[in-house]
């Protein structure tokens, strides 16, 4: 007969039913309390990790911006002039509230008349700025019950012919009118990334980006993670380029016409890896994702296949152009114009740093200068606005950036619902 301890006073007694029944009760008692503790114990690994530093990014921001800026408004020119004033600019700049109490704005349009379009994802809106004399006199919202709606473009050879890109469509519509949209082409579900960035490029053609549906992954529909062209009408989609994890905004150089693109790199690989990315595009060329990252790094923890050849080399998988340091969230991107601006400024990218969430130490939540020469030769990247981040918490994210001539900056911000004015004063 098997023995079973456990009788009275730890004796061996003979193995019956009883016995059998007892301790399976033990172990469907302490089982479930076992997992649980394991549970919480990855789940503690993994938050000291990868989310120690999300706190900027989901909780309230410890002041309003919009206060802060106002209650400054005339003194600060440079930024810096005030010890108790955030936000770093550099000299010769300065920075106003545009419009506020927008709700998580993203993308910007100037559209006919001067006036100016915004994109809000999360209330499914598109907003109407009325500008007159440099300010915002009237905000109306004409276009409204969208899904996630964020890109936003202006027909160049029509230029009162909107067209707008939710998660799953591309629409257009006649503004200031009474016409309704138009569909023109259905798009993937969005997944981990939602946001459908488009733009009319120097060829007059429609170019949108989608991105991943995942952090990293083969994706199932072959649409994700990669821009595509399209005539007006919505005809002739076409891939452009792929291997771009979420590149949520991209613009051409009015140097040379190239095209120029940010990209999100994945997540859960360590606060300093892989970097994010700022991209030339070209037509037909792969940027790497999901196998390899910035300068065609093979990711090895994703990626397992056995190859006769490095899988991440020119001309197979193309390089990144500029490296930015992990997790910054690099959104917006505009090239410096030269009317209107100091010199010392032009060709520059000015590229908006939404600010991590999945750091240890948060990093980005500015906006970065990466400084070109009129070729686009790559000199450096360094701080242009600052200050959002501050040890209490985030006062703001910036989203997307659009230049004007005459030396103004618009910025969206989609945590403090603003859009700040950014002029420069030349002599």
């Amino acid at each position: 007969m098997y023995k079973c301890r456990g009788g009275l006073y730890g004796r061996p007694f003979t193995y019956t039913k009883k016995c059998y029944t007892a301790r399976m009760k033990k172990v469907l008692i302490f089982a479930p309390i076992i997992l649980i503790i394991a549970g919480l114990l990855w789940m503690g690994l993994f938050y000291y990790n990868h989310l120690r530093g999300v706190g900027p990014a989901i909780n309230k921001p410890p002041a309003d911006i919009v206060d802060i800026i106002d209650e400054h408004e005339g003194e600060v020119v440079e930024g810096t002039n005030s010890t108790d004033f955030p936000l770093v600019l550099p000299e010769g700049f300065s920075i106003s509230i545009f419009a506020k109490d927008l709700v998580k704005p993203r993308d910007m349009a100037i559209g006919p008349q001067g006036n100016m379009w915004v994109s809000k994802i999360s209330s499914g809106e598109i907003v109407l700025l009325e500008i007159e004399d440099g300010e915002v006199v009237n905000v109306s919202t004409p276009i409204r019950g969208l899904s996630s709606p964020h890109g936003l473009a202006f027909d160049p050879g029509d230029p009162y012919m909107l067209y707008f890109a939710e998660e799953r469509k591309i629409s257009r519509i006649r503004v200031y009118s009474d016409g309704p949209a138009e569909k023109l082409i259905d798009l993937p579900a969005g997944g981990n990334h939602k946001t459908r960035t488009i733009r009319f490029g120097p060829d007059d053609l429609l170019y949108i980006s989608i991105g991943s549906s995942c952090n990293v992954c083969d994706e199932p529909d072959e649409r994700h993670a990669k821009i595509f062209t399209m005539n007006r009408d919505g005809s002739n989609f076409t891939e452009y380029a792929s291997g771009l994890r979420n590149s949520v905004f991209f613009t051409w150089s009015y140097v040379d016409g190239r095209m120029w693109a940010t990209d999100n790199g994945r997540d859960l690989l360590g606060d300093n890896v892989p970097p994010d990315e700022i991209n030339i595009i070209e037509e037909g060329k792969n940027y790497g994702w999901p196998t390899c990252y910035g300068k065609n790094i093979h990711d090895t923890q994703f990626d397992k296949k056995t190859y006769i050849r490095n899988p991440c080399l020119e001309p197979f998988e193309m390089p990144s152009y500029v490296d930015l340091q992990a997790h910054v969230a690099p959104l917006g991107l505009a090239f410096v114009p030269e009317e209107g601006w100091p010199e010392e400024y032009w060709y520059d990218l000015l590229v908006a740093e939404h600010g991590s969430w999945n750091r240890t130490i948060p990093v980005g939540y500015k906006i970065s200068r990466i400084r070109l020469d009129a070729e686009g030769t790559y000199h450096g990247t360094e701080d242009f606005i600052s200050g959002w981040l501050t040890p209490e918490g985030a006062l703001g994210r910036p989203v997307n950036v659009l230049t004007q001539p005459g030396g103004i900056l618009y910025i969206s911000d989609d945590k403090a619902g603003v859009i700040y004015k950014v002029t420069t004063n030349l002599e």
